[in-house]
């Protein structure tokens, strides 16, 4: 089994993705062999918050010039995570979060 912070890469920070935050939704980047229930599981590992929903896409990384010869940016996947805003406690009895801090500030 993978870590979390090996599943989840990187936060994706586009006009898109904040528009999407008013509605509960955060972008990532994530492994490429991930599928939706492991990074719904990583996110709740990370970030301590109840996933309601996750969608993914395979992107193709853009073609680029250098003169004459050509390069390609790689291949990635993208995970939009959708939170539950007024989540329901834990197994454990821990409280859970409905927003992800890291993007409180951004908004």
């Amino acid at each position: 089994m993978k870590a979390p912070q090996d599943i989840i890469l990187t936060p994706i920070i586009t006009e898109r993705s904040v528009d999407d935050m008013a509605k509960n939704k955060y972008t990532f980047k994530v492994a490429k062999d991930a599928n939706k229930i492991e990074i719904a599981q990583a996110a709740e590992a990370l970030f301590q918050v109840q996933v309601v929903k996750v969608n993914t896409v395979n992107c193709t990384g853009k073609v680029k010039r250098m003169g004459r010869t050509m390069g390609k940016r790689p291949d990635y996947k993208k995970a939009i995570i959708t939170v539950n805003p007024e989540p329901t406690p834990d197994k454990d009895g821990k409280k859970r979060k409905g927003t992800i801090e890291f993007f409180d500030g951004m908004f």
